[in-house]
């Protein structure tokens, strides 16, 4: 196993996989309705990568280090047959993690729990099915989520973290009726900043509910130590028993710590959630590449890599080019 440090000093540890750049919500961060509508030109079939595909690159990912995969999309339960993708990674010396909206969970759980995944993280950002349903735009529930949450519970999918996006007047008031939801359990919420993905949400600072505002929404509590230096969420203990974390991408950047890659589902890797280009992996891959060749390719970008997007954020880059979350995964 070797271990590649970009630039600046920083590993390679962990993997996102998009596994496609579908999805069943339109939250209005991330897929808004008037822009991925039902003509928008999502990729073809035969530009998505195969299983087979996806387990030959994380093979050669983890002799470069990586330690952690997490199956991501758009929604990556709309993935058929998903199950069979974590059984071919699970014979692997690896942490296998799935983030999902957690409607489809009650169908899929247990075939995913039997093939190997470890955990999942469930997005949700309201109690209140109003604001939920004014968020995600698609008919989708809160009830429908819970019952997610529920399953996979049920066949040890856990511990189960919730990510909360929050933006200003739109879901702050939800905070607390998270924790309350959730803290007598094993699952943690994890509030994060509203941030400037892509260039489709409309993103401005003004939106942004900052990492000190929710915490002095949460109330008193304790910072717990952080398991791995990469963590990205500042953990605490609240008063009343339970976690909350909060990921402060905007007003408290971790670039200095990213050791994350991301795999779009045609097989491009990005150095960075806000990267505007990718090196294409799948390409070569299908011409019949060996697997040294993509190893060096992969090596030789990483190493190059200098991405920090939020620790130089600035008006003059918000507005630029970048890929969406729901090309590469959040």
């Amino acid at each position: 196993m070797r271990t590649l440090l970009d630039k600046l000093g920083r590993p390679l540890r962990d993997l996102r996989i998009s596994v496609t750049d579908r999805c069943n919500f339109r939250c209005t961060y991330c897929m808004p309705k008037e822009i991925f509508g039902k003509d928008f030109p999502y990729l073809e079939k035969a530009h998505i990568m195969t299983f087979e595909e996806i387990d030959r690159l994380v093979g050669i990912f983890t002799r470069l280090g990586v330690k952690k995969v997490r199956l991501t999309g758009g929604e990556p339960l709309l993935r058929k047959n998903l199950s069979e993708l974590v059984s071919m990674l699970s014979i692997r010396d690896l942490e296998i993690a799935l983030t999902t909206n957690g409607v489809l969970l009650p169908r899929y759980a247990p075939a995913l729990s039997a093939a190997g995944l470890d955990r999942v993280t469930v997005s949700l950002d309201a109690i209140d099915e109003g604001t939920f349903a004014s968020i995600t735009d698609s008919g989708h529930t809160v009830a429908a989520v819970l019952a997610g949450i529920e399953a996979a519970e049920s066949v040890g999918l856990g511990p189960i973290k919730i990510n909360t996006v929050v933006k200003r007047n739109v879901n702050e008031n939800e905070i607390l009726d998270l924790i309350s939801r959730f803290s007598s359990r094993d699952i943690a919420v994890r509030f994060i900043e509203y941030m400037d993905v892509g260039s489709t949400n409309g993103w401005k600072m003004d939106d942004v509910v900052p990492a000190r505002e929710i915490l002095q929404i949460v109330g008193p509590v304790k910072s717990i130590e952080p398991s791995s230096p990469s963590d990205v969420a500042k953990m605490y203990r609240m008063e009343g028993g339970g976690q909350v974390g909060v990921i402060s991408s905007v007003t408290e950047p971790f670039c200095g710590s990213c050791s994350r890659a991301r795999i779009s589902a045609d097989g491009r890797l990005f150095p960075c959630l806000f990267s505007n280009s990718g090196l294409d992996l799948l390409s070569p891959l299908r011409q019949g590449a060996e697997d040294e060749f993509l190893e060096e390719e992969i090596s030789r970008f990483w190493t190059s890599r200098t991405d920090r997007y939020s620790e130089v954020r600035t008006d003059s880059n918000n507005n630029g080019n970048k890929i969406e979350m729901s090309y590469i995964g959040g």
